[in-house]
Order: structure tokens, then sequence, then C-alpha cells
């Protein structure tokens, strides 16, 4: 069989070199645009002219965003889970949302799943070695991806600067420089990353929003933003409005804009908003919450992306004493799922559905550990735990039943959007594995 393999693709190689020789480069550069990211690695090799033409960042772009519909290539979703397995030695709160520390990594995989009804078509991707390297904590978690490109960081629990832009799909990834706002310039803080795409310069920008912790007076928070053009920080200043904003508090891209959900202090209280940031007027802004979310330190609040990712979603963990149940000594909520129907509008928030996970009298306990993301039919992915099992699960919101996916034996997982790209083909600066 491999021999057959490697006879087609010499006769595909022979026909590709006969080409670059034989058609105009206009029209070579239109077949090339029909092919997908694989292939187009491998005619990076045919000759000079090819190479030069695929690694242009033109190409790059026009391959990514074609302008017509190309019908060699199938409509279909991609969602990117990362999953480890591991000893979990502490507990810490993201949005206080509840996850356990892994300090003993046994497995960690990397995996791209066309997002069908049966979600049974996956591939492995290959990590890269050099984010194998100083971890400031026992992995590098996923931020967010955008384009082909996957945004890790090691910044939770522990103080941390390990930040890595990877395109998997060619094998690269370039390592950011130490950012301006670390520990030992300013002190305690909590920070949040978001990753993003600036249309309006063709860049790719990691934004953070940092509390810092130590100010006598008052607790300000200050911004920083990396370019991944021309692979520096630079200070933003102090985030207006003014706010407070928990450690690695999840981050939402949309319409060209980041989102957090973060909390105002004021003389009579204190309450939520999501913080917004314009990537391509480096402006921050403010959209409200649903106005009957009101603040509670015990809260937890996650945004994601909705509605084909052109609005936003909110999952919630409202704290109402009766839908509480006790577990081991901790405290569990339900779950409800709001989305903005018309982004930017505050009445369009709508709430979607209120789920309760109780303990059965006569079964295992069922405990919701985390909301993933929306899928394309409109379902929603969740970390459910029986015992000490966790599972991957698939909530219709309509019917309210959960379907299991077959993925388990994790303490932890994430899903994102996931796309191939030949983004970071062209920088130099970007290593190969």
């Amino acid at each position: 069989m491999d021999n057959i393999q490697d006879i087609t693709q010499g006769i595909h190689e022979l026909k590709f070199e006969a080409m670059a020789h034989s058609f105009p480069e206009e029209i070579i550069q239109e077949i090339l645009l029909r092919l997908s990211v694989k292939c187009l690695i491998k005619c990076t090799s045919v000759c000079k002219a090819w190479r030069s033409m695929i690694i242009n960042q033109s190409f790059i772009h026009a391959h990514l965003n074609p302008t017509v519909d190309f019908a060699i290539q199938n409509d279909i979703d991609l969602l990117l889970l990362h999953r480890i397995s591991g000893g979990c030695s502490l507990t810490y709160y993201h949005n206080k949302f509840f996850h356990e520390v892994i300090h003993e990594v046994k497995d960690e995989v990397h995996s791209v799943h066309h997002d069908n009804q049966a979600f049974d078509v996956y591939s492995k991707i290959e990590f890269p070695i050099v984010a194998k390297k100083n971890y400031g904590n026992s992995h590098l978690r996923v931020v967010g991806t955008c384009d082909g490109l996957i945004c890790l960081s090691d910044d939770v629990p522990s103080y941390a600067y390990n930040f890595i832009i990877w395109n998997p799909a060619i094998k690269k990834s370039v390592t950011l420089p130490k950012p301006g706002i670390t520990y030992q310039t300013h002190g305690g803080h909590n920070a949040s990353i978001g990753f993003g795409f600036d249309a309006t310069t063709n860049d790719y920008k990691v934004v953070r929003v940092v509390t810092l912790l130590d100010e006598d007076d008052e607790t300000p928070t200050v911004a920083e933003v990396y370019s991944l053009a021309t692979g520096t920080w630079r200070s933003l200043g102090c985030v207006s409005p003014a706010c407070l904003i928990d450690k690695a508090a999840s981050s939402a891209f949309v319409n060209g804009v980041l989102h957090w959900p973060v909390a105002r202090q004021t003389y009579v209280g204190s309450y939520y908003i999501i913080l917004t940031f314009d990537l391509g007027k480096e402006v921050f802004s403010q959209i409200p919450m649903p106005k009957i979310i009101l603040w509670n330190f015990k809260l937890g609040l996650q945004l994601s992306v909705s509605d084909n990712r052109k609005s936003i979603a909110l999952f919630m963990r409202p704290d109402d004493r009766e839908d509480f149940y006790m577990d081991y000594g901790r405290e569990y909520p339900v779950l409800d799922i709001w989305v903005m129907k018309e982004y930017g509008r505050e009445e369009s928030w709508t709430k979607l559905i209120t789920l309760s996970l109780n303990p059965q009298p006569q079964g295992p306990e069922t405990i919701f550990l985390s909301t993933l993301c929306f899928r394309k039919t409109g379902e929603v992915l969740l970390v459910l735990r029986e015992k000490e099992r966790r599972e991957l699960v698939s909530l219709d919101l309509v019917s309210k039943q959960f379907k299991l996916l077959g993925i388990s034996g994790f303490k932890y997982c994430t899903v994102d959007f996931y796309k191939e790209s030949l983004l970071l083909l062209d920088k130099s600066d970007a290593e190969s594995y």
C-alpha cells in the first residue's frame, strides 16, 4: 500500500513540475489557491517560483479568505480539543469555574475533530517541541484560536510568561518575548489574555488585561498588546472603563473585538460588564450584561461565541442557594446560558436554558465541571463528571438531553474553533519542528 502511495505521489509531483513550466503564473496561482494546506507545503518543493508564490503574504491571505467558494473545498467545521490526564495537587477558579491544576502530566493530546453529529472523525496533531521548554506551570493552555493560529500560555495558576503562537498545519510556531507587566516589575496581579485578528492592518494581536493587586489606594487595571507583525509588546496604559479582571478570565473574539467578563466597583456597589477591545482602533469600551445578573463574588461567568461566531454567549452559575448541592464539601450551582441575539444590543440578551444537575438518590452524582462552546448544530459542549470519571458531552438545548461523545479519561479539556491555514509560513523568525 505504501509503495502505491509513493508512486501516486511521485506522479503528482512530476505533473506539478511539468505544469510549473507550461502555464502562465496567474493560472498556476488560481490552481494553487484551490489546494489544501498539506498539498501546498509539498508544492513549495516543486520549484523556486512556486515556493516564492506560496510563501508570499498576499497568497497566504488569499488562500485563507478565497473570493469564491471552490467546489473542491468541503464545508466542514473543525474543533480543536486539548486534553490532559495526570495527577492533581490543588484547585483554582477560572472566573469562579472550578478547575483542578495538573501537577504531573501523564498524557497530553491535541486533536482536530470534524463537528459532525457523531463527533467521530478526528486526527491528532503533533505538539511543537519548542513549546515544551521551560514551563512555568505543568502545561500550556489554549488561550484562543484565530485563522488556524493557536495562542498558548502557561500563565495559570502560577506567575509565568511563556506565550506561543502556533500553526500546527505547517508545523511552525513563534515564541513571544516576555511582556512588560510581570510580578518582578509590578508585583501581584491578575491577568487575562485575548487573541484575535486586526483586519485594518492584517495583523494578529495578543492583548493582556492586568489588574494590579499591590496598589495602596486603588486597584488599577492596565493593558498591553503584542503585534505579530512587529514582534513586540506595547503598553496600552490604564483601561477605561475602570474595572477588575479575574486571573485567566475567559475571552471571546467576535467582529474584530475581544471581550472579557469584568467587575466594576463604585461607591454604591459593584456590578458586571463585558469589557471590549477593538483590535483595529485599539480602544476599550463596554457591553452591558443582562440586567438580571447582579454582582456576587461566588458567581461564575464565562464568555463564548454564538450565532456562527457573529455574536457572544454568556455561561453563568447563578448564586441561588436552593439550586446548590454539596459534594466533598464544595458547592456547585446550576448553569444558565445566555446569548446576545443582536450583537451590541443590550435588549437582545436572551436566556436559552437553566440547567440543574441534582444528584440522584439511587445513582451516581453527576457534577457539571465546565462549559466549552457552541457547536454548529446549536448544541453546547460540556464536561460532566460522575464520581471520578469525566465525560465530554453535547447538550441539546431544546430537549435538555445529553449525548456522550466517547471522549473521557481526562482531567482537563478545552475546545476551540479551528481551520487550517498557511499563516506563519512567511515569518522568518518562526521555528519549525
